[in-house]
């Protein structure tokens, strides 16, 4: 799927309540689980102990943090839309945010998203976008809520 171009406010809002894309599928491997542990100092047996995990875990596998899924926003959000003539872009905040899955070693995950509300507030692009993180195979997603963007446009 190409990337959504954005250039105003208005390119914006004319897809209120739309489905904006879906990025690439990106695996998560014990290699980026590791990193992201010694990144966050977060070395729960959970996500980093295979053989523990194998035996211990009623997943049978180590799984990703939850962290560690949610971290990927920006990188797959990035690849579904792209928004050109802004001066800043600033991360406000998440709401209704759910851990529905666990994301185990070895999947792929990708994200989803929608428009789900926009307002101008004085020339500030504020977004409220729907997403969801979805596993490979998997019925129910691995996270799920609503990210707030600021977007300073020119």
């Amino acid at each position: 799927m190409e990337r959504l171009v954005i250039n105003s406010y208005n390119e914006f809002a004319v897809h209120l309540g739309k489905e904006l894309g879906h990025s690439d599928w990106v695996l998560i491997d014990q290699g980026r689980i590791n990193m992201f542990a010694d990144a966050t100092l977060d070395h729960q047996w959970i996500h980093v102990d295979v053989e523990r995990a194998k035996a211990e875990s009623p997943y049978k596998s180590t799984i990703a943090h939850g962290y560690l899924t949610l971290s990927l926003l920006p990188y797959l959000w990035n690849q579904i839309v792209e928004v050109n003539n802004i001066k800043m872009l600033v991360n406000y905040g998440m709401d209704k945010m759910k851990f529905g899955k666990p994301v185990l070693t070895g999947s792929r995950v990708r994200l989803v998203t929608t428009l789900h509300k926009i307002e101008n507030l004085r020339g500030i692009c504020k977004t409220e976008i729907a997403f969801k993180i979805e596993i490979e195979n998997e019925h129910k997603p691995a996270l799920e809520g609503i990210a707030t963007f600021l977007y300073y446009f020119n």
